[in-house]
């Protein structure tokens, strides 16, 4: 517990974090509703696909810009993709029957849009956590 009391959650990280945050999310936002609106794939193929090209350029945007880190490891990238992976589970897992239920009785394209929505929210609180402790955590000497 008192490891936990050595580490602070609002900081400049976090500042950095959010900026790339935005970049990110505003490609990925172009590609997932896309994908669902223009191009009519499945709530789970457009999601995806945001993720999986978003979490690449969040890679080297956080690994370098973000947490600084330094090291030369492929425990960070499987750390990361771990981290990715959890994440996107965990928030689209929750966020669609939560909106599905929220919603119900509205049409299924608003309720996987605004379900999407609600999962990118959810993603990116659970992911700046992720990073921060697990995928770039700072080794102290």
């Amino acid at each position: 517990m008192k490891q936990l009391k050595n580490y602070k959650i609002f900081d400049i990280k976090l500042l950095k974090f959010l900026v790339v945050g935005v970049v990110n999310t505003l490609v990925g936002m172009a590609i997932m509703f896309g994908l669902y609106n223009l191009a009519g794939c499945s709530y789970w193929i457009s999601s995806a696909a945001n993720y999986i090209i978003g979490s690449i350029f969040s890679y080297f945007l956080n690994k370098y810009f973000t947490f600084q880190d330094k090291t030369r490891s492929w425990k960070t990238a499987i750390r990361f993709i771990i981290n990715i992976t959890f994440c996107y589970g965990l928030a689209y897992g929750i966020a669609k029957p939560f909106t599905l239920y929220l919603l119900s009785g509205q049409k299924q394209k608003l309720q996987e849009n605004v379900a999407m929505f609600v999962g990118m929210c959810l993603f990116t609180a659970l992911n700046y956590i992720g990073q921060r402790f697990f995928a770039f955590k700072e080794v102290k000497d």
